[in-house]
């Protein structure tokens, strides 16, 4: 299949790509991203989060010191894309081209929102991310670990760091629940600022549900009811099992506090 796609403002319609072999997002991996899900074929759907997904990236871009572009032509280019892709990656080079693609849901993300998934704790300092708190062109820690879980059955990888804390996974934050609270791990640990994670906290503490930031350590995470992971494209996906060394937590994928969490997907807008 020919993908449609922006570069540099130009809308192209083919595989590949043309890159100067100087180009820094090629050798350093040196560009900022987002993927973003487009609800109703609208990018100002209140679930598509637009604006905060812009945010983050110029956020990423002024730390860096790097070119902002023109926001304005970005989302009209993004537009052009929306009748075609229900998911949106948005690149930005550092000096501030645009990269644009578009691709299609899972077809088994249904099932794997209701059935849950079976998850591997990468315990190896290889998979750490690099600069945690952007995301950036260098995913491969995060790559190296996924690729790893699935060549071992699993679908998804759950990162730590030195000390064996859970971090996030490898393409999403991680989300617990007990006794009628529910947990994510904090910034403060080196974690991405998910858009999701974000809008969920805010949803759950407007339907006055307990949400506690904190450090996730083996106490913690063996007492949770339930164990699941979220971004902004699959939304929410509970693990069924998860294994972690010699050790395996059986969760239950179909926990009726889960409702909690979906909701926000339904009627939280």
């Amino acid at each position: 299949m020919i993908a449609m796609f922006w570069y540099n403002g130009e809308l192209k319609q083919e595989n590949t790509i043309s890159l100067n072999i100087a180009e820094p997002g090629l050798i350093y991996g040196a560009t900022v991203f987002t993927t973003l899900r487009v609800y109703q074929e609208s990018l100002d759907h209140p679930l598509t989060q637009w604006k905060a997904h812009c945010d983050r990236l110029e956020s990423s871009l002024k730390a860096f010191d790097w070119t902002i572009p023109n926001w304005q032509q970005i989302q009209q280019q993004a537009e052009v894309l929306v009748p075609h892709y229900p998911v949106l990656r948005l690149t930005i080079f550092p000096d501030g081209k645009e990269l644009i693609t578009g691709r299609f849901l899972p077809q088994d993300l249904p099932q794997s929102q209701q059935q849950g998934i079976k998850g591997w704790v990468a315990n190896n300092s290889l998979y750490q991310r690099s600069l945690p708190n952007h995301k950036t062109g260098n995913y491969l820690g995060a790559f190296l670990a996924l690729q790893q879980a699935k060549k071992l059955g699993f679908r998804e990888a759950i990162l730590i760091d030195d000390d064996g804390n859970w971090l996030e996974t490898a393409t999403g934050n991680l989300w617990g629940y007990k006794q009628g609270i529910w947990y994510t791990p904090q910034l403060k640990e080196g974690i991405l600022p998910g858009i999701g994670r974000s809008q969920l906290i805010s949803w759950l503490k407007n339907q006055q549900i307990e949400v506690k930031q904190t450090q996730w350590n083996t106490d913690l995470i063996e007492r949770l009811e339930i164990i699941a992971y979220g971004n902004s494209v699959f939304e929410i996906i509970p693990f069924s099992s998860i294994t972690m060394g010699e050790k395996q937590l059986i969760l239950n994928p179909s926990h009726p506090s889960l409702k909690q969490v979906r909701d926000y997907y339904q009627i939280g807008f």
